[in-house]
């Protein structure tokens, strides 16, 4: 569900809403009545809540949310738009229950609303966003952020870190597991051979070395060595013409070295506003995390605080992470069947 004072409560109502969502998979929250109640009232929607001890006991019947209850949220007992140590312990409390759920197979998948990276720590939970929290709680020591649009998906060397430490992490074998986990991602969304795309760090990739080394010393051995193990990549490729080449259909995924590299082009292709109203009239972007044992998605926008609680809300994200999720699960069901 996210955390209670921003819109994840608000885009999963809105998101459940589609009739469609129900042919493909039985939807579960886990989150607080007190929290989804509200949501239902204040968006004016006409679904019903119905609580259930265990995701596996959720019939999946559009037109009623099924709801796994933390039970920590009395009725009026947070703030919108308010950053508060309760609701980022709720949060929390919401991801450690499905991540629980899933590696006991109760759910295929698990898809997260947004969670305020603030709340989360004021509650005593230090992590830098859901990416980490995953990887902790299922024993992952090799993953990586995956976003997606309809025309790019770019996965991350790093992320949630300064820049001045993300140039510092870039070492060949962090890129090259990068490149590893970009070609796991691509066949979870359905591309036997993906064409991978490996951004470099500095301007125009250094000019061989007038600019930076981190291409010579990181980038450049990575790429070389994934070629090795028969992986279709090429780089270091200047980054401010690869993510063009990747949406002209050239490349299926670029591996970004730092957050905003690989952000800033996935919004621009995904997102967009109407100046007038100042309300995003798309939001077509998907985050999901590569190399757990579960299958992760989410959305790929913040907790919108200004937005929480007033019905401005757009929940394509949210929709798209689900359709997203019931894809890549299938896919891995497919393949451990193959292996069985």
């Amino acid at each position: 569900m996210g955390d209670p004072a921003g819109v994840g409560p608000e885009i999963t109502v809105k998101a459940l809403a589609d009739a469609s969502l129900y042919v493909c998979c039985r939807p579960v929250v886990f989150g607080d009545m007190a929290a989804i109640a509200d949501a239902v009232a204040f968006t004016g929607s006409h679904l019903r809540i119905r609580p259930v001890a265990s995701a596996r006991e959720a019939p999946g019947e559009h037109g009623t949310i099924d709801l796994v209850d933390a039970g920590l949220l009395a009725p009026g007992g947070w703030q919108y738009g308010k950053v508060d140590a309760a609701c980022g312990e709720a949060a929390y409390q919401y991801i450690e229950r499905a991540i629980h759920a899933a590696m006991r197979k109760e759910i295929a998948g698990v898809v997260t609303g947004p969670i305020n990276k603030e709340a989360l720590n004021r509650s005593g939970h230090h992590y830098s966003g859901h990416t980490e929290i995953f990887a902790d709680l299922t024993g992952s020591k090799h993953y990586a952020m995956v976003l997606s649009t309809d025309t790019l998906r770019v996965i991350h060397v790093t992320t949630h870190v300064s820049l001045r430490d993300a140039c510092d992490r870039l070492t060949r074998d962090r890129v090259l597991e990068v490149i590893r986990l970009a070609q796991e991602a691509c066949r979870l969304f359905g591309i036997a051979s993906p064409r991978i795309a490996v951004a470099g760090l500095n301007p125009h990739c250094s000019e061989n070395g007038l600019f930076g080394h981190e291409e010579a010393e990181s980038i450049e051995p990575a790429v070389q060595a994934a070629k090795a193990e028969g992986i279709c990549a090429e780089g270091p490729l200047p980054p401010d013409s690869v993510f063009v080449r990747a949406v002209a259909g050239e490349f299926d995924i670029v591996v970004a070295m730092y957050h905003d590299q690989g952000h800033i082009p996935l919004k621009l292709t995904g997102f967009r506003l109407d100046p007038k109203t100042g309300a995003y009239t798309a939001m077509g972007g998907i985050n999901s995390t590569v190399g757990l044992p579960i299958i992760r998605t989410s959305v790929d926008h913040g907790t919108a605080f200004d937005r929480a609680g007033k019905n401005l809300a757009n929940p394509q994200s949210m929709t798209d992470a689900i359709r997203l999720a019931v894809q890549m699960a299938h896919v891995r069901a497919e393949r451990n069947a193959e292996c069985r």
